[in-house]
């Protein structure tokens, strides 16, 4: 089940974003955030925050936002996050085609990802396969824990036609 993410989700799913954040390897948030900076970009600053779950237990979690504002707020942008145990298991995707869907009932006409680090492979691929494409790259983006300085990709979809 997908639905919205409260407050005692945040509290449960707390522990994979600051795994995740820490890890230094696909998001771009300081990696001693405190749990209030993490509720308030995660919960907060976005239109929406969702959650999956099963059998009681929190799978991963996405949030929906506009990527600009003004005559830029037809585009949102997305982040997701899969608890450790669950990748490769098509949480991710399952989150993403439903924030597409609510994306298209939000009004939004496109998608696009901002920063999808080079080595994140398994993620590329899948955002490929559902109809991303890479529409930038910026060099030297993100400074990878392990790997040092390396390139990120911005992907686009366009979810509804509309004039350009």
């Amino acid at each position: 089940m997908i639905r919205e993410m409260n407050f005692q989700d945040f509290t449960v799913f707390w522990a994979t974003l600051l795994e995740i954040v820490k890890a230094q390897e696909t998001y771009a948030f300081e990696p001693n955030i405190s749990f209030e900076q993490a509720y308030e970009l995660w919960c907060e600053i976005p239109e929406k925050t969702f959650v999956l779950e099963e059998n009681n237990q929190i799978l991963g979690s996405y949030y929906i936002k506009p990527n600009g504002m003004g005559p830029s707020k037809h585009i949102c942008n997305c982040g997701y996050m899969v608890v450790p145990q669950f990748r490769g298991k098509g949480v991710a995707r399952r989150l993403c085609e439903h924030s597409q869907l609510i994306a298209i009932e939000l009004g939004f006409k496109a998608m696009q990802f901002n920063s999808v680090v080079s080595t994140n492979q398994i993620a590329i691929l899948l955002w490929q396969k559902l109809g991303f494409s890479i529409i930038g790259t910026i060099p030297k983006a993100y400074l990878h824990k392990k790997i040092g300085y390396v390139d990120s990709y911005i992907m686009y979809k366009q979810l509804q036609n509309h004039d350009i």
